[in-house]
């Protein structure tokens, strides 16, 4: 008896005799298989020559004969002559032995196919080749598709001579509603397939992958209607040409007649998977009710590996979409600002840890750069990040300052570590293009890198905070620096500058010196690549979260800005300033609006805000105008009434604008709208892609 997971030879689709022969090559030794591969007795072959038994034309046996003289292996297929003389292909495989004296030098192996008329004859054997083993072992994956291509690899040979698995297209869509299957019309896809008779056609009419519904009344429909097994012993002409006409396949009718087949549903925990649909080319033995209930036994088996396959598949994309979804989808700046990023996991059983980045293009050609990182690693650490960055990314929309917005993110965590202790690190930017300036403020993050034009990089000193979440301690502050046009600037998690080999400070000074005078001239690709080079050969790193920036302003001739008295006249001066200035730019399209919602909004500062007003005109992606005053007060949208005299102006602005918006300064606040530009599209998702799933992570 053949060991457990192996198959008996006599339990295959072939059929070996072995062979010893001399140096001369003649047999000395034979198998007790000759009867059933030759069809001769065992002791007739010995003494005989090993040519003898081969119909060699053209001298491929004297080259294995040669090869294995030689002391090397060599398999050939050679027409074997049986005792009645006629010839059948064989795989002729020799093999070198070690031998004293004249006695045998090599093992022949003589493997020919069994004759259709013995294959499928023992149901003892079938059973066995198909359940005792197969399904252990298939099991151990849980990839639906190589699952699949298994569990057919093993009806065929052993149960039939051509096997496909048929899945609901809902099954492989990782999808808990599994469609209509009381009336059969279901979607459903062929999942893999397989045929030992040598037929192209096969693989040609029922492709692998095609998603299909099967016609009505066809077996294939009644088999997933009912959930029940379909046995045709014989397919006529008939019934062959009515499936091919209603499949509109007219090959299938070639292929199915004659045939015998079996559908078995697959069904796990009341709950149709699928199907197995099993046929026997004429000349072997047809289906029976035995081979019925060997094929559900077998198929009931496949289910629950199909079924944790289907669970392994589901959870899976559910967790990596829930994960991904953590994640920017894109990141957006100004157009004079140049963002890259990196994002690497510290586990490889998640995508997402508890590090996060953000590029936020802010009104005013403004941006806001941040980067944090959740003590923690996994799942838990992920969630927590995912409710801090949809926070901050409010907050950021919102206008608060970096100092102001952290300080609302630290209440949060202390909030959410009533339930479970949360603390996380968190560096925040923001980045005017305008005047240069760069407002940072930090919760118990690393320092910022700052490398100006001379190349000379420097860690910025932040007023130190303690971490998001950590009560106690010193109040978060910001602080502003002046920035060089071009400079780079880089904000990071501690898992790229620190791990268990390497102390945080020689990681602080490699990051130094990646950035030198050279960086600035290398592409931002480059420069990001560059930053993960040394980290990806540590197996127990933490996650990394790296950003980097070329800063740049705007253009002096892209930006203007005015400086108008507290006077009703300024009204009148802001509408010809603003008709001049968008002649210039070639922008007199957009004169007549903009000069309305300017007078509206001067009107507005006039009534409501002391002293002096500032009008700016920016034109980036789109034509921004701003009007900064005195005033604290933040005006809001209203809708005034049929009475009222005033009220409306803010409604004008809202609706002849692409949007609008305010945002406190150190000396009052700003009112801004955005007017699109004549055939060009706002850019809402920032840089494009630079390197194919930039968007998410490496």
């Amino acid at each position: 008896m053949a060991r457990k997971g192996e198959v008996p030879t006599n339990d295959t689709a072939s059929r070996t005799l072995v062979l010893g022969i001399d140096e001369a090559g003649h047999i000395v030794q034979s198998g007790h298989n000759a009867q059933g591969v030759l069809g001769r007795e065992p002791q007739t072959l010995l003494g005989e020559h090993i040519g003898g038994l081969v119909d060699d034309a053209d001298g491929r046996l004297d080259a294995l004969l040669d090869a294995v003289r030689g002391g090397q292996e060599r398999r050939a297929v050679l027409p074997v002559k049986g005792a009645s003389g006629t010839a059948t292909e064989a795989v002729v495989t020799a093999q070198p032995m070690m031998a004293s004296g004249d006695g045998m030098i090599a093992l022949i192996h003589v493997t020919v196919a069994l004759p259709s008329s013995e294959r499928f004859q023992d149901p003892a054997l079938m059973r066995r080749a198909l359940l005792d083993d197969p399904l252990n072992r298939i099991g151990q994956s849980l990839d639906l598709d190589q699952t699949a291509r298994a569990l057919v690899d093993v009806v065929v040979p052993h149960y039939c001579t051509t096997a496909a698995l048929v899945v609901l297209e809902s099954l492989v869509a990782a999808d808990e509603v599994h469609g209509d299957s009381a009336n059969g019309a279901v979607v459903v896809r062929r999942l893999a397939m397989a045929t030992d008779d040598n037929n192209p056609l096969w693989g040609a009419t029922f492709p692998v992958g095609e998603v299909l519904v099967y016609p009505e009344g066809t077996p294939y429909r009644d088999c997933i209607t009912a959930a029940q097994p379909v046995h045709l012993p014989a397919v006529d002409t008939e019934l062959a040409r009515k499936i091919a006409r209603k499949w509109r396949r007219k090959p299938a009718a070639t292929l199915l007649d004659g045939t015998s087949m079996v559908l078995l549903p697959v069904t796990s925990k009341d709950t149709l998977l699928g199907m197995l649909v099993c046929s026997r080319v004429p000349g072997y033995r047809r289906f029976d009710r035995y081979d019925v209930e060997i094929g559900m036994e077998f198929a009931s088996r496949a289910a629950i590996v199909l079924d944790n396959a289907r669970r392994f598949n589901r959870e899976r994309a559910t967790a990596l979409t829930l994960q991904r979804s953590l994640l920017p989808i894109s990141l957006s700046a100004p157009s004079t600002v140049e963002v890259r990023h990196r994002y690497l996991p510290g586990s490889k059983l998640v995508e997402v840890g508890g590090d996060w980045y953000e590029s936020i293009a802010l009104p005013g050609a403004r941006v806001a750069l941040i980067v944090g990182d959740v003590a923690g690693h996994g799942v838990k650490a992920a969630v927590t990040m995912g409710r801090l960055r949809t926070a901050l990314h409010t907050l950021a929309n919102l206008e608060l300052p970096p100092a102001e917005a952290l300080h609302v993110m630290h209440e949060l965590m202390v909030e959410l570590g009533v339930q479970e202790p949360h603390f996380a690190t968190c560096v925040y930017a923001v980045y005017d293009a305008t005047t240069g300036r760069l407002e940072i403020a930090s919760a118990g993050h690393l320092p910022p890198l700052l490398v100006p034009p001379t190349g000379v990089g420097e860690l910025l000193e932040i007023p130190p905070a303690p971490p998001l979440g950590v009560e106690g301690g010193l109040a978060i502050e910001s602080k502003e620096f002046e920035v060089e046009d071009g400079s780079l600037f880089v904000i990071y998690t501690d898992g790229l500058v620190e791990s268990r080999g390497r102390d945080i400070d020689d990681g602080l000074e490699r990051l130094r010196v990646l950035f030198d005078a050279e960086s600035l001239e290398r592409p931002m690709e480059d420069l990001a690549k560059a930053t993960l080079d040394s980290v990806y050969a540590d197996q127990h790193r933490d996650d990394i979260a790296v950003l980097l920036a070329r800063l740049r302003r705007l253009p002096e001739d892209q930006r203007v800005s005015w400086t108008l008295p507290a006077d009703p006249a300024a009204v009148r001066r802001s509408r010809g300033l603003v008709r001049a200035q968008l002649e210039k730019w070639g922008l007199s399209d957009l004169s007549y609006t903009s000069e309305l919602v300017t007078s509206e909004l001067i009107t507005n500062a006039l009534r409501y805000a002391p002293g002096p007003i500032e009008l700016r005109l920016l034109r980036e992606r789109t034509l921004i105008c701003e009007v900064l005053d005195r005033s604290a007060a933040l005006p809001r949208l209203r809708h005034a009434g049929d009475e009222e005299e005033n009220g409306r102006g803010l409604v004008v602005v809202s609706q002849l604008t692409h949007r609008w918006g305010t945002r406190r300064t150190a000396e009052g606040k700003v009112v801004w709208c955005e007017q699109l530009l004549p055939d060009a599209e706002v850019d809402q998702t920032g840089p494009m892609a630079a390197w194919p799933g930039e968007l998410h992570h490496l």
